[in-house]
C-alpha cells in the first residue's frame, strides 16, 4: 500500500484535470494565461484548504526550468531560507529557484523580509499560499511585489468527478473492481465542505474499510455515511471563516431573512461556537431591532440564558426561537446611531462644563456671580415635563437621536411633540 495520501498520488498535472476555480483557470483569465505562457511573477494564492492552491503551484513548477523548493510556514526557519538562498547561481539551480511557501501567514515579518532582496532581483520566484486574508497577514513589501489570486471553495457538484476519479485510480492501482452508486459519490462530495483533499481521504477510507468479495469491492452508502468527513463546515475560531460566518449571521437577522439566519446559526452550533451565536444574537437585538420593539431585549437575553444553561445540543431550540424573533421583528438602528454620534462628540472633545442646574452641588462658591442652582424639578409640572437646558453650552443645540419610522418610535414622537409643544420657558 502506498503511504502517500490519495490526494497526492492523483494530483493533477494539467490545468484541464483540475476541478473548480473556473474564475481563475479558464482560457483568457489572467492566471491561466500566465501559466500557459510560462511567465510567472511572484504570486500569492489565498483561499481555504483543499481547493487547488498547491496543485496549481505544482503545475507551474512543472512548466518552468527553475529548481522547485518547498517550505511550510508552520515549521520552516530563517535558516531554511538561507539554505535555499545559498543554492542561487549554483549548478543545482542555474536558472533560479521557484519557492513554494505554504501557509506564509505563519512566517513573521523578519522571515518574510529576508526574501525581499531575492524576489526583487528575480533569483527567487515566490509562490506563497495562505488560508488567511493576505492583506492582514502578509508583509506589505511582499504584497506589493506579488499578484494575489483568491481561490474559492469548490461546490459539491464539481467535486463528484474528483471522487469518481479517486475510485477509478484505486481500482487500477490495486487491480480490483470497485462498485458504488451515485449516492455514495454524492455523500462524499457533499460531506467534504468544498475540500477536494478531504473528499479523496474519504474515498480512500471507504476503500480500505470495505472487504473484497468475489474479486471486487462494493462501497455501500452506509460505509460512506460512516466515513465521509463530517459536515460541510469550514471553521476556525481565529480565522477568516469564523468572521465571515458570524458576519453573515448578524447581517441575515438585520436583513429580516429568518432562513438565512437559521442557516448561519446552524453552522455556528455545528462548530460548537455557542458563545459567538449568543453574543451576536444579543447585539443584533439591541443594535438592529432596538427601539422598534424594545421588549425583545429581555426576551433574547432570557433565551440566551436558557441556551447557556442547557448547553448543546438543546441550546439550539431557544436560540432558534430568538433568532427567528429577531429576524422577523421590525427594525430600528436609531439608538445605535444616536450613541455613535454622542461618542464621536465626546472623543473629539466636544463637551464643555455641565450646566449649573444639573451639577451635584448644594452651595455656591464665593466666585459665583449668581447664587443658586436653579434646577427645575420636572415632576412638579404637567405631564412631568418642563423645558430646561441639559446639554453643555458648547453643544446645547445638538441632536443625536432621531426617531425611527417604526410604529413604536413614532408613537413616542407623537406623545412628546404634543407635550413639548408648550415649553415652559
Amino acid at each position: 500500500m502506498n503511504n502517500k495520501p490519495l490526494a497526492d498520488r492523483i494530483r493533477p498535472t494539467e490545468i484541464s484535470d483540475l476541478v473548480g476555480q473556473k474564475h481563475l483557470l479558464t482560457p483568457g483569465k489572467a492566471l491561466y494565461n500566465m501559466i500557459e505562457n510560462g511567465e510567472i511573477p511572484n504570486l500569492i494564492f489565498y483561499g481555504p484548504s483543499g481547493v487547488g492552491k498547491t496543485t496549481v503551484a505544482s503545475i507551474i513548477a512543472n512548466r518552468t526550468n527553475r529548481a522547485l523548493r518547498k517550505l511550510n510556514g508552520t515549521s520552516a526557519s530563517t535558516q531554511d531560507i538561507r539554505d535555499i538562498v545559498k543554492e542561487i547561481d549554483t549548478f543545482t539551480a542555474p536558472n533560479g529557484i521557484l519557492l513554494y511557501l505554504d501557509e506564509i501567514q505563519y512566517f513573521n515579518k523578519r522571515q518574510q523580509q529576508s526574501l525581499l532582496e531575492y524576489i526583487e532581483n528575480g533569483k527567487i520566484t515566490l509562490i506563497a499560499s495562505t488560508t488567511e486574508n493576505p492583506y492582514f497577514y502578509v508583509y506589505s513589501a511582499i504584497l506589493s511585489r506579488s499578484t494575489v489570486f483568491e481561490f474559492k471553495s469548490i461546490s459539491a457538484e464539481e467535486i463528484i468527478p474528483a471522487v469518481k476519479r479517486g475510485f477509478d485510480f484505486l481500482s487500477k492501482e490495486n487491480n480490483i473492481a470497485i462498485e458504488y452508486d451515485d449516492e455514495v459519490a454524492k455523500k462524499i462530495a457533499y460531506g467534504c465542505g468544498g475540500d477536494v483533499r478531504k473528499a479523496l481521504n474519504s474515498v480512500e477510507n471507504c476503500y480500505l474499510a470495505t472487504t473484497a468479495k468475489d474479486g471486487k469491492k462494493v462501497i455501500t452508502l452506509e460505509t460512506a455515511n460512516e466515513l465521509a468527513q463530517k459536515s460541510s463546515l469550514r471553521y476556525d475560531k481565529d480565522g477568516d471563516e469564523h468572521y465571515d460566518i458570524v458576519s453573515a449571521y448578524q447581517k441575515s437577522m438585520r436583513g429580516s431573512d429568518p432562513d438565512a439566519a437559521l442557516h448561519y446559526l446552524a453552522r455556528l452550533l455545528e462548530a460548537g461556537d455557542l458563545p459567538s451565536a449568543c453574543r451576536r444574537l444579543m447585539v443584533c437585538a439591541c443594535e438592529d431591532v432596538g427601539l422598534a420593539y424594545p421588549q425583545i431585549i429581555p426576551i433574547v437575553k432570557a433565551a440566551v440564558d436558557i441556551a447557556q444553561a442547557v448547553g448543546l445540543p438543546e441550546a439550539e431550540i431557544p436560540l432558534a426561537d430568538a433568532v427567528i424573533l429577531v429576524a422577523t421583528s421590525p427594525k430600528s438602528n436609531s439608538a445605535n446611531n444616536a450613541i455613535k454620534a454622542a461618542m464621536s462628540d465626546v472623543r473629539n472633545g466636544n463637551i464643555g462644563p455641565i450646566p449649573r442646574q444639573l451639577q451635584n452641588k448644594h452651595y455656591d462658591g464665593e466666585d459665583a456671580e449668581v447664587k443658586g442652582q436653579f434646577y427645575i424639578y420636572p415632576h412638579d409640572y404637567p405631564n412631568h415635563y418642563t423645558y430646561q437646558q441639559y446639554l453643555p453650552d458648547a453643544i446645547k443645540d445638538v441632536t443625536y437621536y432621531e426617531y425611527g419610522s417604526n410604529k413604536n418610535e413614532q408613537a413616542f414622537k407623537a406623545y412628546w411633540d404634543k407635550v413639548k409643544g408648550n415649553k415652559n420657558d
